[in-house]
């Protein structure tokens, strides 16, 4: 559990700022090129992975959704944005870091879920 609210406590906290049009996740998203669609998009994704990941059932599907976002932030931070961007000394790129980690132990330890996983009734 402390790994899976871990994730899940980093993945909701930047939702504040994601939804709310903070000026760092405008500037990271505008950047990017896909400013807002990327940045709502991104935000809606990372709140059905947490609430995946809290729900033991679909723990390995969330984690699955989260590790797809992290990927996606960590690239972003090496090739685009920088590991520190708008002065945050590298704050966004180590709770990507983090986040990412938690998700692959997650699926890890959840991995001989994965045929009930292809059963999951949605």
């Amino acid at each position: 559990w402390i790994v899976k609210l871990t994730a899940v406590i980093i993945l909701l906290q930047t939702l504040f700022f994601i939804f709310s049009g903070a000026e760092e996740s405008i500037f990271i998203f505008q950047t990017l090129g896909i400013e807002p669609f990327g940045r709502i998009s991104s935000g809606v994704v990372e709140l059905i992975a947490s609430i995946l990941i809290l729900i033991p059932r679909t723990t390995l599907l969330g984690a699955l959704l989260a590790l797809g976002t992290m990927v996606g932030a960590i690239i972003s931070h090496l090739f685009i944005l920088g590991i520190e961007v708008q002065n945050d000394d590298g704050l966004l790129f180590v709770l990507a870091s983090i986040t990412f980690a938690c998700s692959v132990y997650l699926i890890l330890i959840n991995k001989s879920k994965i045929p009930d996983l292809l059963k999951l009734k949605i």
